[in-house]
């Protein structure tokens, strides 16, 4: 007796030295997911920190950018003034702008309407007229006779009419005829058919290529966020964003106090 198991006691192909391929296949569907919500989790806080950091960056420092632009068109205005030159004075135009901008047409013209009474602007959810017109009236009351819930048979048919009149109510809203025949025809297809059962394997296959596209929609959003003026600033100071904010308050402080300095210069000379 050699102790080498005979034909008989050892496995057929392998197959109990090894784990089943549904069962390797679901184990990493679950390694995915784990890795998936880390970096979903990353990225939002990612995303919270930028946030927050533009929002204070607006709220502390704000007011200091707004007083060197400020600063910055006196001073021009002070050097076009004593200069009387074409290029300082247009610099001096230019410097005032950013403090006080000229309005856009759209602003001076908001809330206005149009000889037609439709506004100049137009915006996704603002209906075209306040009466939908005929044809649009008419199909609509040709959608509601044939989709309406009350038509229903069994839950889950007045479930989908009652979605599909949401759908058409909307459309009538704005006035939308091609979107109501859109839905005329539609209707008229039928639902669409139930999908054959996915097998596990195909399941855990498709959840795999779902969280692929879930990771790339993130990547994309936390590139978004990292290459964004304030996502570069987070950078220079990713363990303590707070101090960071005090430097450069300091720095902007330094600014404005160099210019006051200019400016005083400028205007009182002999001072200077």
């Amino acid at each position: 007796m050699d102790g080498t198991p005979s034909a008989e006691q050892q496995p057929a192909g392998g197959q109990a030295e090894q784990p089943h391929a549904e069962d390797r296949l679901e184990k990493a569907v679950r390694v995915a997911e784990q890795a998936l919500i880390e970096f979903e989790i990353a990225v939002e806080t990612f995303r919270v920190e930028v946030e927050n950091f533009s929002r204070l960056h607006h709220q502390r420092l704000g007011p200091m950018y707004t007083r060197l632009d400020e600063l910055d068109a006196l001073i021009a205005e002070a050097v076009a003034a004593h200069s009387g030159e074409r290029a300082d004075i247009e610099a001096a135009w230019a410097a005032r702008a950013l403090v006080m901008p000229m309005p856009g047409v759209e602003e001076l013209f908001e809330g206005m309407l149009g000889s037609d009474g439709v506004r100049p602007v137009e915006e996704a959810d603002v209906p075209r007229r306040v009466r939908p017109g005929e044809e649009a009236r008419r199909l609509y009351r040709d959608l509601v006779r044939k989709a309406h819930p009350d038509l229903a048979q069994g839950e889950e048919d007045e479930i989908r009419r009652g979605e599909f009149i949401s759908r058409v109510n909307e459309a009538y809203a704005q006035g939308d005829e091609d979107g109501l025949r859109a839905l005329a025809e539609e209707w008229a297809a039928g639902p669409a058919p139930e999908p054959a059962p996915l097998s596990k394997a195909e399941e855990l296959y498709a959840r795999l290529e779902w969280m692929a596209s879930r990771k790339e929609a993130l990547a994309v959003v936390a590139g978004e966020l990292e290459n964004s003026a304030i996502g570069q600033m987070l950078k220079l100071a990713p363990d303590d964003p707070d101090t960071l904010l005090e430097e450069i308050a300091e720095q902007l402080l330094a600014q404005v106090s160099e210019r006051e300095r200019r400016l005083r210069a400028l205007l009182h000379p002999a001072a200077g």
